[in-house]
């Protein structure tokens, strides 16, 4: 998924009201930018990060820029738009590109299920069981090369567990996959001292059926693309 705007460099000032982050350009000129991701953000909003915006001329939208990438300095970025990973997966769905789900032809996105749900994608091929695919950004780092989710309690996530569990019970396949936002990890965990329910759930869930594929991204100033499947830390 290439961005459709070059992105700039800034520095961040501060994220507030969950969805604003007050920024420096590069010739010193301060802007708000829209924040796309409702979660804690834990370790991505320091002051004075290196982060990358996307601008924007759309008349429609109140702020001419929003926050895509934090960048580590070091070679390495984060994703914070949690919209990305299903524009990025679609693209890899739909080029055969995620090996457990190459015999699937169709990909629908967005389509109506459980209780007043929407499920990211739903795959169908004939001669083949359908498969819910929920997805979930992840962005959370608080050890060296492991990422985690949740980043803060998610009653959303949860109930989407209990309808993957359901589409399972009905013979259909019902794939959890974790989209790994960040370049610097290579190991995934629940964290379940954040979210002990929504990992309670997982456990209930996968027990019925609900399968989990965990993928990692290349991210550049220019594009986010789906990277290398990753495996998850025992225990």
């Amino acid at each position: 998924m290439k961005f459709e705007t070059p992105l700039v460099p800034a520095r961040l000032i501060r994220r507030y009201k969950r969805f604003l982050a007050d920024c420096t350009l590069e010739d010193g000129r301060e802007v708000t930018a829209h924040c796309a991701n409702p979660g804690s953000m834990m370790g991505l909003a320091e002051p004075g990060g290196k982060i990358w915006l996307e601008p924007n001329d759309d008349p429609k939208k109140k702020l001419k820029y929003g926050w895509r990438l934090v960048d580590h300095e070091n070679g390495h970025f984060t994703g914070v738009d949690t919209s990305v990973p299903n524009k990025a997966l679609r693209a890899a769905l739909e080029a055969g590109e995620i090996p457990q789900l190459a015999a699937y032809r169709t990909v629908r996105p967005e389509v109506k299920y459980g209780e007043n749900s929407r499920i990211d994608f739903l795959l169908t091929q004939p001669g083949l069981p359908d498969a819910y695919v929920e997805v979930k950004s992840v962005t959370l780092s608080r050890q060296p090369g492991l990422a985690e989710f949740p980043d803060s309690v998610t009653a959303r996530g949860t109930k989407h567990l209990g309808e993957l569990a359901e589409m399972a019970a009905q013979g259909h396949r019902a794939i959890m996959l974790y989209l790994v936002q960040r370049t610097d990890c290579d190991r995934f965990a629940l964290a379940a001292d954040i979210d002990p329910a929504y990992a309670a759930a997982f456990e209930v869930a996968q027990g019925q059926g609900v399968e989990r594929l965990i993928y990692g991204t290349r991210i550049a100033p220019t594009e986010i693309t789906v990277g290398e499947r990753i495996r998850a830390q025992p225990g």
